[in-house]
């Protein structure tokens, strides 16, 4: 039975009790119809209007985009940008990096001081979010009292003891605010192009097809927004070109709406001690202890990537004990070459991208675009191309004439065809010297390996894969440790997902290796170059295990470190096994020379007329065991002797088998010349040989 047409017709009967309206409340509700109804059309009208947003706007209501998820992933990625500005900056002009960073923290009083606020004392407590009621506080102070109890009875059994929990608050608790400063020894900026180069979202360098460490033109724009949005407060900038006799100030913000720089000082000062580069400093909400380790981390991996650059780091606090100062020196100047510019590969291009091509071409026909705007077509390649294209193209049609049609045939045959893969010279991997050297220096292990692996290609990009893998070391956990690094930037978040780390969990044998993945501690670095890096999301944390090109990559590299490390294992296996077989010997030599010589010194007794003849030279012992010209010393040391000739026969034997033929070598690392050469550096996987002329 149906127990809604029961209840509908309840209702209808009960609404026909009731008393008809009178004609001023007809009139009254008929008026109170139209209002809602102009309010409700003008509503509607107004949410169909189109409107835009622009480029600062949308990241700034989507920041989380672009890292700057809440105050501690903002305060990180700051410094990270800045950190990777400076360094492009002064790789950009070959200048050996030197770069400074200050992360200063400023409380709340000294902040509104800053700006001009008066600190104000609170007037209802209950009204703020870190207020704590009678209640809850005698709960918390009973629960406090049963933790110190509990540790008390652990430490008179002897147990460990255990670090009263830290007190959170149930919501945001107090605002901490920071200011970051970084100064480099870079290319600096002109002086016209600051502010559209700091103050303008998805305005830079870096959209030509290169390898770079930026990607979508954000990095200390989105700084600047996270500033405004937090604080409110201008960034400033100081920036001097080489050669230059002044210094660029410009304190700015960024107007939202308009995505545009609004400039409070601009102005030229005194360059006195000729520096060059530039000093970026923004003020932002933070969180320094959520991820201090994080930022850490970061800089002690970017100086294992880059071990030809200077970091100081400095930490300031009104707390003494709370500051710190890092100094990550340099170990070579030996630097990686500056990525070149590079032509697309025609198969990684789109509709869109062969538009543009044609419309910022100066070339005149079809078949000089087709060879000078792409890699890896030749005259006679490009010919075919056009031969196959149909009869509606020549080699002499202007280019800028093709119809929509035409250039979706260009497109089509530009999938279909085949192409040879583009190569590696614009690539501007760390190299396997610097990989090792960064390792080497910030880890301080036992063994290490590297390989670099050859270009390779995936939709038409050539990337490099460089891999090393240690064992031991200072501040390695037991376990494998991933460092992941892409176009020369450490990756620390969404490691769980990214292709490297599924590698080395995963797809390689460890065991196989002579390596113990959960005892020994295993550093894994892998370096990825490309001019795509193809990052999962706008935030660059990390690499997609989708791509079986660079998956296939990164295991191989990996394996040939391993089988490096596998051939030293096992030599300093055998190393032990022979000095735990020359130990035994040792340990048994004064028994067994003990033994002989009571055996010698009861045959040399023995003076019974049927005495066996010895030879002459067996008497010749005899007599001196007599004597006491042989003693047990000497037969200790005849042993020893013998010992250590056994010993190093088999040494020889070995190295002849591996084919080691040279002594052993101790590194000798020598000091950077002073004062400016020119020079030419020939490298290889082992070594850098610097010709001075």
């Amino acid at each position: 039975m149906d127990s809604s047409g029961d209840e509908a017709a309840a209702a209808a009967g009960a609404a026909g009790t009731k008393k008809k309206p009178t004609v001023a409340a007809k009139g009254k509700a008929a008026g109170k119809g139209k209002a809602a109804g102009s309010k409700a059309s003008a509503s509607a009208k107004e949410s169909s209007l189109l409107k835009q947003k622009s480029p600062a706007e949308f990241f700034a209501e989507n920041k989380n985009i672009a890292g700057f998820d809440n105050p501690g992933k903002s305060l990180y990625t700051t410094m990270r940008e800045l950190v990777e500005n400076a360094l492009d900056s002064a790789e950009s002009i070959s200048e050996l990096p030197d770069i400074e960073i200050t992360i200063e923290e400023i409380t709340k009083s000294k902040f509104n001081t800053m700006i001009g606020l008066v600190d104000r004392e609170r007037v209802d407590e209950a009204l703020y979010d870190d207020f704590e009621s009678e209640k809850a506080r005698e709960k918390r102070l009973a629960k406090e009292a049963r933790f110190q109890e509990t540790q008390a009875k652990n430490a008179a059994l002897g147990k460990k003891v255990k670090e009263a929990p830290a007190v959170r608050g149930k919501g945001r608790g107090e605002a901490a605010f920071f200011k970051v400063t970084c100064k480099d020894n870079g290319r600096g900026m002109p002086h016209d192009d600051i502010p559209n180069m700091l103050g303008r979202v998805l305005s830079g360098t870096k959209y030509g097809l290169r390898q770079t460490r930026g990607k979508f033109g954000l990095g200390a724009k989105m700084a600047l927004i996270w500033s405004k949005m937090s604080t409110g407060l201008p960034i400033e900038i100081r920036s001097s070109m080489k050669g230059q006799n002044y210094v660029s100030f410009c304190r700015l913000d960024i107007d939202i709406h308009k995505n545009v720089p609004h400039v409070h000082l601009h102005e030229k000062r005194e360059n006195k001690t000729h520096w060059h580069g530039a000093e970026i400093q923004v003020i932002i909400e933070g969180n320094w202890t959520t991820h201090r380790s994080k930022i850490l981390h970061y800089m002690r991996q970017m100086a294992v990537i880059t071990p030809y650059a200077q970091f100081l780091f400095r930490f300031l606090s009104d707390a003494a004990d709370k500051s710190l100062t890092i100094k990550f020196a340099r170990r070579t100047d030996v630097m990686p070459p500056v990525p070149l510019q590079t032509k697309h590969h025609p198969s990684a291009v789109d509709l869109l991208l062969i538009k543009r091509l044609i419309a910022e071409t100066t070339k005149q026909n079809l078949l000089q675009f087709l060879q000078h705007e792409f890699v890896n077509i030749s005259k006679s390649h490009a010919e075919r191309l056009i031969g196959e294209m149909g009869p509606d193209f020549s080699p002499k049609m202007t280019v800028k004439s093709l119809t929509s049609q035409q250039l979706v045939r260009i497109h089509q045959l530009f999938r279909q065809a085949k192409f040879d893969d583009p190569s590696g010279n614009c690539l501007s991997p760390a190299g396997e010297y610097n990989l090792r050297l960064g390792i080497i220096k910030e880890l301080h292990p036992d063994m290490v390996a590297t390989h670099a692996s050859s270009p390779q290609v995936f939709e038409g990009h050539p990337f490099i894969v460089e891999a090393g893998i240690s064992i031991g070391g200072k501040d390695v956990k037991q376990g494998i440790n991933v460092f992941r690094f892409a176009n020369r930037i450490p990756l620390l978040f969404e490691q769980g997902a990214d292709v490297i780390t599924r590698t080395a969990a995963k797809r390689i044998n460890w065991n196989s290796y002579k390596i113990n993945q959960h005892q020994d501690k295993i550093g894994v670095f892998v370096s990825i170059v490309s001019t795509k890096i193809p990052f999962k999301g706008t935030g660059k944390e990390y690499i997609g295990d989708d791509i079986t090109e660079i998956s296939s990559a990164v295991k191989s590299a990996l394996k040939q470190c391993c089988l490096q490390l596998k051939s030293k294992i096992v030599k300093k296996l055998q190393a032990r096994e022979r000095q735990d077989r020359k130990r035994n010997l040792n340990r048994y030599i004064p028994d067994v020379a003990r033994a002989i010589l009571e055996t010698l010194v009861e045959v040399a007794d023995e003076s019974s007329p049927k005495r066996p003849r010895y030879d002459k030279e067996d008497e010749e012992l005899l007599e001196k065991i007599n004597s006491q010209e042989v003693t047990e010393m000497t037969f200790k040391d005849c042993l020893t002797q013998h010992v250590e000739q056994v010993d190093y026969e088999m040494a020889l034997d070995y190295a002849m088998q591996s084919g080691v033929s040279e002594e052993p070598r101790e590194a000798i690392y020598l000091s950077s010349l002073e004062g400016s050469y020119k020079f030419v550096d020939f490298q290889s996987p082992v070594f850098v040989f610097r010709f001075i002329p």
